[in-house]
C-alpha cells in the first residue's frame, strides 16, 4: 500500500517535498491555507496572520544559480538577484513543471496533528483540517512534513514606555513600502536584512532615518570581484577547507580587513562586538552610502521611548520620532502540534538534524526549512525533504532516542559560542558541512576523487567552483541527467541576463576563469605551507 503523506504549506519548501514525496513513490496531500502557492514569496498588500509576509520591494540576498532547486535551474533570462515576484514566478515554473498542483488543496488550514492511539505501531497521524466554508475534516497520514515556514508570527518587545509614543509602530511583517516615511523622522530598530532594508528604504524619503542596533553588524554586499554574485564566489568546497588550514582569528582578521577596506565599520557607527565569521553578516548594498549621505544616522540600543522622544542605551536622545519599525525577528511557532514535541526546555527547537522530534517512537513527522545559514534555504530545504521522505519511507534508519539527543546538545552548545540564545543556537546550520551529512545520508554525495580522476573537467568545476544545488543530482537516487550540464553552463546562465551590450571580449576576459582558479589553488598551498611554517615554529623550543 502506497504511504500518504500531509505536507502543510505550498511554499519552496511544501513545493518540494511534494516533489519528494512523488519521487519516493509516496502519495503527497499539501494543505495550504491561502488560494495560492508561494508562501513567503508571494507578496500581498494585506498580510494574513498566521502566515509569511514580504515588502515590495524585497529582492533575495543568495543569487539564482545558488538558491535554485537541484534539476530545475532558473530561467537564463531571470537576472541573478531577484525580485520577489521572479521568485514566484520560479516556483510557479517549478510546480507546472513536476506537475505538483494537483497534489494541493488551498484554502484549507491544518487544525491539529496528533498521534493516532496505535502510533508506536503504526506511525500514523491524524490531520484534522479546516475549509474557506468552515467545514473539518480528520484523515489519517502515514507520515507529516510540516512546512508552514518560520517568519509567519512577529515578535515585539515591550519596550519601556511604548505606550506613550504617540506615532504609529509597526513590526517589518507589516511592512510593505516606504509612503508611510514620507517627510517623517523615523526610527527602525534592529540590524538583520530587513532592518537594514526598510531602513535604507526609509532614508530615501524621510526627513530623518535612525537605526537602532543593539551589537552592530558587519555589511556585505551582493557582488564580489570582478561584479560577480558574492556566495557564487565565497561558498565553494575549497573554501570550506580554509578554517581547517588556518586558525579562527586569522581568517576574521582577513576578512575583517577586507570589508574594512570598502568602509570602516567602526566610523560608520556599524562595528559589531562579534568576528565576521561568528555569525550571518548583514547583506546591503546601499546602508553604508546612505549613512555617507547623512540621511541615515546608526544609533545604539534604545532604553526607553519618553512620548516622541526616544532614548538611547548611550545617553542620547532623538526628539520627534513620527513612526518606529520594529524589525526584532520572530517566533517559531507550529499551532497545530503538541509544544511539546518539537521544543526544549527553553522553548528551543529540539530536532535531529534541525527536522525529526527524537522522541518519536516512529521517525514520521519532520519540520522542513526552519534552520538558518549562511547560504541560501531552498538547496536546504529540498535536501532535508529528499532525506525525510527516505526517512518516512523506510529506508534509512535513525540512531536511537539517546544519541539523538546526544547529537542535538554537542551543536546546541557548539552554536551557543556564537549565538548565546538557545532559540537561535537551535535553528543555526553550516550550509556545506549539513547539506553533505544529508547528502551522504540519501546517498547522493559526490564522488569528488572519482569525478577529478574520470572528469577532472566537472570535478575541477565541483570542487574549486560554485557550490551549486546540481552537485547532489550527479548520482544516487534521484540522478538528474541534466545535472552535469548545468554546471558546465552556471557561468553562462549567470552573464545572459547582463548581456544586453554585446562588447568584444579581451585575451584577459577569456582567461579570467582559469586565472580565478589558479588563484585558488595558489591561496590554498600558501595556507598549507603557512600553516606548517606556524606549526614548527611554534613547537620548535
Amino acid at each position: 500500500m502506497v504511504k500518504r503523506v500531509a505536507v502543510i504549506g505550498a511554499g519552496s519548501s511544501g513545493l518540494a517535498c511534494i516533489k519528494c514525496c512523488v519521487d519516493e513513490g509516496l502519495e503527497p496531500v499539501c494543505f495550504e491555507s491561502s488560494d495560492d502557492i508561494g508562501g513567503l514569496w508571494r507578496f500581498k498588500r494585506t498580510p494574513d496572520v498566521g502566515l509569511g509576509s514580504i515588502y515590495h520591494s524585497l529582492i533575495t540576498n543568495t543569487s539564482k544559480e545558488m538558491m535554485c532547486f537541484s534539476d530545475f535551474p532558473m530561467p537564463e533570462h531571470f537576472p541573478n538577484y531577484m525580485h520577489n515576484s521572479h521568485t514566484l514566478q520560479y516556483l510557479r515554473l517549478y510546480a507546472q513543471h513536476f506537475d505538483l498542483l494537483k497534489h494541493i488543496r488551498f484554502q484549507t488550514t491544518v487544525r491539529s496533528v496528533r498521534q493516532r492511539p496505535d502510533f508506536p505501531v503504526s506511525g500514523q497521524w491524524d490531520v484534522l483540517t479546516e475549509d474557506r466554508r468552515g467545514e473539518k475534516e480528520r484523515q489519517v497520514f502515514d507520515g507529516v512534513l510540516v512546512c508552514s515556514g518560520q517568519y509567519t508570527h512577529p515578535l515585539l518587545p515591550d519596550f519601556p514606555g511604548i505606550d506613550t509614543f504617540p506615532g504609529p509602530y509597526l513590526h517589518s511583517w507589516e511592512y510593505k513600502d516606504p509612503d508611510v516615511f514620507l517627510g517623517k523622522r523615523v526610527l527602525v530598530i534592529g540590524i538583520g536584512n530587513s532592518g537594514g532594508d526598510i531602513a535604507v528604504e526609509a532614508s530615501r524619503v524621510a526627513e530623518k532615518t535612525f537605526l537602532s542596533t543593539k551589537k552592530g553588524s558587519w555589511v556585505v554586499g551582493r557582488m564580489s570581484s570582478s561584479g560577480l554574485p558574492l556566495d557564487m564566489v565565497m561558498i565553494r568546497r575549497c573554501r570550506s577547507l580554509l578554517p581547517k588550514l588556518l586558525p579562527a582569528p586569522v581568517l576574521n582578521w582577513l576578512g575583517e580587513r577586507g570589508l574594512n577596506h570598502r568602509y570602516d565599520h567602526r566610523l560608520y557607527g556599524l562595528q559589531p562586538s562579534h568576528r565576521l565569521l561568528d555569525k550571518r553578516p548583514l547583506i546591503n548594498d546601499d546602508l553604508p552610502f546612505r549613512i555617507l549621505l547623512g540621511a541615515l544616522l546608526v544609533k545604539p540600543n534604545v532604553r526607553e521611548f519618553r512620548g516622541s522622544a526616544v532614548l538611547f542605551d548611550d545617553g542620547t536622545v532623538e526628539e520627534g520620532i513620527d513612526v518606529a519599525v520594529f524589525c526584532t525577528g520572530y517566533e517559531t511557532k507550529f499551532p497545530f502540534l503538541c509544544p511539546s514535541l518539537t521544543s526544549g526546555p527553553d522553548g528551543e527547537l529540539t530536532l535531529y538534524r534541525h527536522m525529526i522530534p527524537p522522541s518519536l517512537e516512529r521517525p514520521t513527522l519532520a519540520v522542513v526549512g526552519v534552520i538558518q545559514t549562511k547560504g541560501p534555504i531552498m538547496p536546504v530545504a529540498e535536501m532535508q525533504a529528499r532525506w525525510a521522505t527516505r526517512v518516512i519511507k523506510g529506508l534509512n534508519q535513525l540512531p536511537s532516542e539517546a544519541k539523538m539527543h546526544e547529537f542535538i546538545e554537542r551543536e546546541r552548545k557548539a552554536n551557543m559560542e556564537s549565538y548565546p540564545s538557545p532559540k537561535l543556537a537551535a535553528v543555526q546550520v553550516h550550509y556545506i558541512p549539513y547539506l553533505d551529512a544529508l547528502a551522504r545520508e540519501v546517498g547522493v554525495l559526490p564522488n569528488f576523487l572519482w569525478l577529478l580522476l574520470c572528469d577532472p573537467r566537472l570535478g575541477i568545476r565541483v570542487f574549486f567552483g560554485p557550490c551549486t544545488p546540481y552537485q547532489f543530482r550527479l548520482r544516487g537516487p534521484g540522478r538528474w541527467e541534466g545535472a552535469r550540464q548545468a554546471i558546465l553552463t552556471q557561468w553562462d546562465r549567470v552573464s545572459h541576463p547582463m548581456r544586453t551590450r554585446l562588447v568584444p571580449e579581451s585575451k584577459s576576459s577569456t582567461l579570467s576563469c582559469w586565472s580565478h582558479l589558479s588563484g585558488m589553488v595558489v591561496v590554498i598551498l600558501a595556507v598549507i605551507a603557512t600553516k606548517r611554517w606556524l606549526s614548527w615554529h611554534l613547537l620548535t623550543p
